[in-house]
């Protein structure tokens, strides 16, 4: 690293907490797939921000719709109407087919709400008594981490001198459809669940698996709660990652791409069952719904539909898949992915994930680490075959070299 570069990272170490361990580069630039370091050297971005860029760095026309509301109107707080909601709510649930939105900041809030809304429903609806309500939910899940959604964790490295926590969550294995029957109760609520398990490693589960979960939360009214922060907008070569099974949930959550990368915005969408339990004074968030993070989002969900970028993730990433299972190395033990949501997962013995990721810095691509051995791959939707082919042999290269 250079003097400069060891600067930033030193005053961060210095000022910051530690509760990140990023790969040693300091970025100052974005367009597109690419972003460049403060040496104005180049990188291809496969992790889009967790899936928060799924436009591309700075699209334009994202860009352009927040400067314009930027000199209009920011934020009133919800204690007034503006005109950017209402036109957000109406294209949102167009394109999802929702009936009811309720707009937060971060994918965590979204959670959170959603959380509080299906107890809300079980209680009010479905006739729970007071305090007893289940939600269920699945081992190696990533939700956030806000208190509460950590509780419901099974990583030791994010619930560790964190608790006290709250009860009512029941862990099942993910994938297993008779593990959920048999966890369901007269007080199960809701089933919360990821459609893919994105920090887990980018875990698919067996084919058929939502099908079935959808039969079983219908014949036990059980609210079901999808988590789509990741998964959804097009990551998965489809709008929504439900629609791989062809099923709906009862309640979708939508965060990270909803803006675009340009300002942080939530969504929880749900019939008016669950959501029409909410009374004023009940629920809210100051930021929640403004009118900037509604002409952002608004911008954000245009563009991905008008410009074929789902389309777009379904082809690329199809053959982003197949040129890694193309590859043939050692190191690897498996690789998987649906759209451009993928992972290159690694023997135990070919080493640490993240020593791959910095070699694959050399090469100009950055990619990111998760569960120690598995490389995360997630570029944005905007990615093109030529981009594509250039990262795959650059992949291979590292892939194939020998750490030892």
């Amino acid at each position: 690293m250079s003097a400069s570069v060891i600067d930033f990272v030193a005053t961060e170490a210095r000022f910051g907490a530690h509760n990140y361990e990023p790969i040693g580069v300091v970025l100052s630039r974005g367009e597109g797939v690419w972003v460049w370091d403060t040496e104005g050297n180049r990188y291809l971005d496969c992790l889009s921000a967790y899936s928060a860029v799924n436009q591309g760095h700075c699209h334009p026309k994202i860009l352009a719709a927040m400067v314009e509301q930027a000199h209009r109107l920011t934020l009133t707080s919800r204690a007034f109407h503006n005109d950017q909601l209402a036109p957000f709510y109406e294209e949102i649930a167009a394109l999802t087919g929702s009936h009811k939105v309720l707009p937060m900041n971060s994918g965590a809030e979204a959670v959170e709400s959603a959380v509080k809304s299906v107890r809300k429903w079980g209680y009010e609806v479905k006739g729970v008594p007071d305090g007893q309500a289940e939600i269920i939910v699945c081992a190696n899940n990533f939700h956030g981490r806000t208190l509460g959604i950590v509780g419901f964790s099974t990583d030791p490295e994010t619930r560790t001198h964190f608790g006290p926590f709250a009860p009512g969550f029941r862990i099942i294995p993910f994938g297993d459809a008779a593990a959920l029957e048999a966890a369901i109760t007269p007080n199960t609520v809701a089933f919360l669940v990821e459609p893919i398990q994105g920090e887990a490693g980018v875990i698919i589960p067996p084919s058929g698996y939502f099908a079935e979960v959808r039969k079983l939360c219908s014949a036990n009214n059980v609210m079901l709660v999808l988590d789509e922060i990741q998964t959804g907008l097009g990551r998965t070569g489809k709008l929504l990652a439900e629609q791989h099974e062809g099923i709906e949930a009862d309640v979708t959550l939508l965060g990270k791409a909803l803006s675009g990368g340009f300002y942080p915005v939530s969504a929880v969408l749900s019939n008016i069952d669950v959501l029409g339990t909410l009374r004023p004074g009940q629920h809210g968030s100051t930021f929640g719904g403004n009118p900037l993070a509604c002409a952002v989002a608004r911008a954000a969900m245009r563009v991905l539909v008008e410009e074929g970028m789902i389309e777009n993730a379904a082809r690329q990433g199809a053959r982003f898949l197949d040129g890694l299972r193309d590859i043939r190395a050692n190191t690897i033990r498996e690789v998987r992915g649906r759209g451009l949501m993928l992972a290159v997962e690694l023997h135990p013995e070919a080493g640490r994930a993240r020593r791959y990721c910095e070699a694959l810095q050399s090469k100009g691509i950055l990619a990111k680490d998760t569960h120690e051995h598995t490389i995360r791959i997630a570029p944005p939707l905007v990615i093109t075959t030529d981009q594509v082919d250039w990262a795959l042999e650059r992949f291979a290269a590292i892939l194939t070299q020998d750490f030892s």
